[in-house]
């Protein structure tokens, strides 16, 4: 009598990756530790060469998004590739309650050599991944969407995927001239904001810059405000731009 509805729970229990537990890093870059966690998608073994998506406020984005529990979903159901996910917590590993993102996301070029220099070989190295720009992304939210465009510029030799989420463009503000003075780069670009409170117009504004340099890109604007109720149903949009068929 219990056999078969056991039998349903796990037809109908999704098969999900791993998270590790945190990871420090010593960055000489910056001249402080660091540490981040990896989703490991199910299934995953060491012979395989998996895409890998780096991801700015790393902590937040696990517990405010459950973005683990979103890449479940999709890949369980075959709607994106498996993916490896180093999320990067940007607070001081011995002092949470300091959190140096400011100091990190606003074009700051050691920050981008740790990922370049530092990160992204220890990654490779530890992780099946496929160790090739066209398969490594970045994403960001509000400042860490702004780190994610300047990472477009200055690092698109080791990230192909650019993905903003209400980018907080203003603390660099000659961040719109550069993308359009600059050539067309090989990079691929997921852009979303709120229709209010979000610096909407600020994003409005990169994102025709773009278009007129004919990026391939996904835009998205929902009628929330610069909060998770805008940024948490949109990972599965992120997901699948970046990873879908």
């Amino acid at each position: 009598m219990t056999l078969l509805p056991l039998i349903w729970l796990f037809a109908l229990t999704p098969v999900g990756g791993e998270l590790s537990g945190n990871i420090l890093i010593s960055s000489d870059a910056l001249g402080y530790d660091l540490q981040y966690r990896v989703y490991l998608p199910a299934g995953a073994d060491s012979t395989d060469a998996l895409p890998a998506l780096y991801v700015f406020d790393g902590q937040w984005y696990i517990d405010e998004g459950r973005m683990h529990e979103t890449l479940d979903s999709l890949i369980e159901r075959s709607r994106i590739e498996p993916v490896i996910v180093v999320f990067v917590d940007n607070r001081a590993p011995e002092n949470l309650r300091l959190n140096r993102r400011n100091g990190q996301f606003f074009c700051n070029p050691r920050y981008i050599r740790f990922f370049t220099d530092e990160l992204v070989p220890a990654v490779d190295a530890a992780w099946p991944t496929r160790a090739a720009a066209d398969a490594r992304s970045v994403l960001g939210l509000s400042f860490g969407g702004l780190a994610a465009a300047c990472f477009g510029l200055h690092a698109h030799d080791t990230f192909s995927g650019i993905a903003m989420q209400s980018p907080a463009m203003h603390p660099v503000p000659s961040m719109w001239d550069a993308w359009a003075d600059s050539s067309r780069l090989p990079v691929r670009i997921f852009l979303s904001s709120g229709d209010y409170n979000d610096n909407e117009a600020r994003t409005r504004r990169l994102r025709d810059i773009l278009s007129k340099k004919r990026y391939e890109m996904q835009y998205v604007e929902v009628p929330f405000a610069h909060n998770w109720m805008n940024w948490r149903p949109l990972l599965d949009d992120v997901l699948l731009f970046l990873y879908g068929d």
